[in-house]
């Protein structure tokens, strides 16, 4: 479920999820050359307990942010970045997503060490995160999604989301 809240005097997108997994999707167009960085900042209630995050049956994340390229009409060419807060040890580690390896990476940006009812401010150049990942540049983006996810794990949990944008710098 998602709705608009005014929590500390801003309008945010808040989701809540009880043993389920549902997401929001934008159709955009990024020029990543030109606007490299995401930015974006985002808060949760709770954490779930911490699983193996590389096997399905722990593929839960109370908020995930992606950075999608879309492959056309080849839809196995989509591939996206997957910007998680996991439910383990480390930060800035990545790995294949559990259903869609060859399609997906997963990137740690705040971990069970992190603070709950905190806003973090994140930053990430995508541009240098896809060329990481596939080895080639990735020019253009097509989408971005939010997804509050705890249908694995049976959770539940409660994040916000805000202010999600490119940037030259």
């Amino acid at each position: 479920h998602y709705s608009i809240e005014n929590l500390d005097n801003q309008l945010v997108l808040k989701a809540d999820s009880t043993n389920s997994a549902s997401g929001l999707f934008k159709e955009v167009s990024v020029d990543l050359r030109e606007y490299p960085y995401l930015n974006w900042r985002w808060r949760i209630n709770s954490k779930l307990p911490e699983s193996d995050e590389q096997q399905k049956e722990g593929d839960d994340y109370v908020v995930r942010v992606y950075v999608i390229r879309s492959g056309g009409l080849f839809f196995w060419r989509t591939k996206s970045l997957n910007f998680v807060w996991s439910s383990r040890d480390k930060t800035e580690n990545t790995w294949p997503n559990a259903f869609a390896p060859a399609n997906n990476r997963m990137v740690a940006i705040r971990s069970k060490h992190d603070n709950i009812d905190q806003w973090y401010t994140e930053k990430r150049n995508v541009y240098e995160d896809f060329k990481d990942w596939l080895g080639e540049e990735v020019i253009d983006i097509h989408a971005i999604a939010i997804m509050t996810d705890t249908d694995n794990t049976d959770g539940n949990a409660t994040a916000f989301y805000g202010d999600i944008y490119f940037s030259k710098e």
